[in-house]
């Protein structure tokens, strides 16, 4: 190692960014469930929510970042057995683009799916100015 700190990644641990990087960084494929993408007008943010009912999931949008939380909790009662089984779901990611503060973010769930639509700013256009002459 000849006194050198070698990066932690390289020892086989993940470094701050490369942590960031996987829970942060958007990506255009889904994984573990989210998925990231835009037109023209809009970012989309998917996230798989299966079982979930949407007044018991959580969605807020923070200095760019949006945080997706929801349980799920079943109770069974017979006469000799009790169960109860519960599932619960996290996602923090980091909304790419300029997002149009002044325009409110949009959610909506169906099967088993959350969709946050965010607009973007509008991208400024040009202008023809007109010379006037003597």
């Amino acid at each position: 190692m000849n006194g050198y700190l070698m990066p932690r990644s390289l020892l086989g641990f993940p470094t701050l960014f490369e942590e960031l990087e996987e829970e942060l960084i958007p990506s255009t494929t889904t994984i573990s469930g989210l998925s990231i993408f835009e037109d023209g007008k809009n970012v989309y943010v998917e996230a798989a929510v299966p079982g979930i009912d949407p007044k018991n999931a959580d969605v807020t949008f923070n200095r760019g970042i949006l945080t997706i939380t929801g349980e799920k909790t079943e109770e069974e009662k017979k006469k000799k057995y009790f169960r109860k089984a519960s599932s619960s779901f996290s996602y923090r990611v980091l909304v790419p683009g300029e997002i149009d503060s002044n325009k409110e973010p949009k959610a909506e769930s169906k099967n088993g799916v959350m969709t946050v639509t965010f607009a973007k700013m509008p991208q400024s256009q040009p202008k023809k100015i007109a010379v006037k002459t003597d």
